[in-house]
């Protein structure tokens, strides 16, 4: 049995911290349908499974090189710039809660969002 099956999702948000990452899968109506939580090595095997989608993520530190892993892997990446995450972060901040709150400011609508670079 695989644990964290990856379901159908339209966007996953993804929080990074040093050793463990928050996804949240989000269907097209914003609506969470997954919560998961990996280290490194598993969050990589989690989209090698997945099928291609839109990837969100925090700018930060290493995110370049997570991004072009995942890009690799034929997902679309979107940076969201820190800036534009601010105003949305809520009370009692930790990794879960940014993620919960960042499905509000989705990629495909063009909102903030960044194209990862392809270096």
């Amino acid at each position: 049995m695989i644990r964290n099956k990856p379901r159908d999702a339209a966007v996953y948000r993804v929080d990074l911290g040093k050793n463990i990452f928050y996804v949240l899968g989000v269907d097209t109506a914003r609506m969470p349908i997954q919560k998961a939580k990996f280290r490194r090595e598993t969050l990589l095997q989690f989209f090698a499974r997945t099928k291609q989608t839109i990837v969100g993520m925090e700018a930060c530190g290493g995110l370049q090189w997570l991004a072009r892993k995942i890009r690799a892997m034929g997902h679309t990446v979107r940076i969201l710039p820190e800036q534009f995450v601010k105003p949305y972060v809520k009370s009692n901040k930790n990794d879960a809660t940014d993620k919960a709150v960042r499905r509000d400011q989705d990629p495909r609508a063009g909102g903030h969002a960044d194209a990862a670079s392809h270096s």
